[in-house]
């Protein structure tokens, strides 16, 4: 059977890559369309490497991002979010990246969605799908396009880009604010493990932060150091998958760990102090707020994923949380030191009758258009009937 290929384009966002592709460009049948995104990843591979497709055999680089046209008031572009898993046929679409929404903005505006000047400042208001909240994007732009080069540097991309403003919405989910249980500090049991006080939050992403102490970890450790460690990797997705519970995102352990491995995030926190991140650098404890590290489909993170910053930098606002009682300095810009150095968040939260709220979260990242051509797919993966598909060649 012939092959058969979509419109895409390989882009960096902050420290994540991912496959944009148009809504148009992809079946309709929502089954039929994962499995050709699988199969163009390499997904599932029980080696983990992806090797038969664009994916890069881990989660930072096994992201894709579908973009169209926002028919949403005040909104420019709909962005869907989907973290392909690496040796298992699934893509979890509960979540989102928040690195990718650079990218995001980026391919907006060189694909023509949004009208911007030829030089300046655009701006891109992007429908986040997956969690249904608007994000905007501050994007510097040269000649109508985006500028990609500049001076602005990023912790775990080697090359200096132009910088790109993210500001979330307020954050105030209904039920409990910014606290899904309506408290700053849950004890979570896990069955054969314990007992854990967690933070447990929606900001940017559902997210559960754990001290790295009470794991048996320093906090300063790479991903060399976890990701080789099964017995490790195994109790940490069992916390995370109880959390999950606890949110009220999964109604057990096993449907979380099965089919919600991206969300909630589980982060390990930990006090100031010196360590060497994954290029060597020193990072100097007077030099970050809170050490954080943060497991992303069952891995620890090269870097920090750009939600799970968001959400360690509002709770550390909050009296009570599990980053506000390690944190060794507090301030609206947070800085948070991660496997490969250092990332600021700005976090301002109010209270109101009990109830906090996120009130703006912001951070600086960067990205590239890397490859831009078709994805190919063998055409068994396709349907039979032409009629669900939309514009394949467009």
């Amino acid at each position: 059977m012939t092959r058969r290929r979509i419109p895409a384009v390989l882009m960096r966002g902050g420290t994540s890559k991912g496959l944009f592709v148009r809504l148009e460009d992809l079946p309709s049948d929502l089954a039929v369309r994962d499995r050709v995104l699988l199969r163009a990843f390499g997904s599932p591979d029980p080696y983990g490497r992806q090797m038969d497709g664009v994916g890069g055999g881990h989660s930072s680089a096994s992201k894709v991002a579908v973009i169209s046209r926002s028919k949403r008031p005040g909104c420019d572009i709909d962005y869907l979010f989907g973290q392909v898993a690496v040796d298992r046929a699934l893509i979890d679409w509960s979540g989102s990246c928040g690195n990718l929404l650079s990218a995001a903005a980026s391919f907006a505006i060189d694909e023509g969605f949004v009208d911007v000047p030829s030089e300046g400042i655009a701006t891109v208001r992007i429908w986040q799908v997956n969690l249904g909240q608007q994000i905007v994007a501050r994007v510097p732009v040269q000649a109508g396009q985006t500028a990609e080069t500049g001076l602005f540097e990023m912790d775990g991309v080697a090359f200096p880009g132009a910088e790109i403003l993210i500001e979330y919405p307020p954050q105030d989910n209904a039920d409990g604010g910014l606290f899904p249980t309506g408290r700053v500090l849950d004890r979570v049991e896990v069955p054969g493990i314990g007992r854990f006080d967690v933070t447990l939050l929606q900001a940017g992403m559902a997210t559960a932060i754990v001290e790295a102490r009470v794991l048996g970890l320093a906090g300063t450790e790479l991903p060399e150091h976890i990701n080789g460690n099964d017995e490790l990797l195994e109790r940490l997705e069992m916390i995370r998958a109880a959390c999950a519970v606890a949110m009220g995102l999964a109604k057990t352990p096993q449907e979380a760990t099965q089919t919600r491995p991206h969300m909630p995030k589980l982060a390990f926190v930990s006090p100031s102090i010196d360590y060497r991140a994954s290029n060597g650098q020193v990072i100097g404890a007077t030099s970050v707020d809170l050490v954080a590290r943060i497991i992303s489909m069952g891995k620890l993170h090269h870097a920090i994923t750009g939600t799970g910053a968001a959400a360690i930098a509002a709770a550390l606002q909050v009296p009570g949380t599990v980053p506000h009682r390690l944190a060794q300095t507090r301030s609206r810009k947070v800085r948070l030191g991660h496997a490969s150095g250092i990332l600021t968040v700005e976090a301002d939260v109010s209270q109101t009758a009990g109830t906090f709220t996120a009130d703006r979260l912001a951070m600086s990242r960067s990205a590239r258009r890397l490859m831009e051509g078709w994805v190919c797919t063998p055409g068994e993966f396709w349907p039979q009937d032409e009629s669900d598909l939309a514009s394949i060649a467009r």
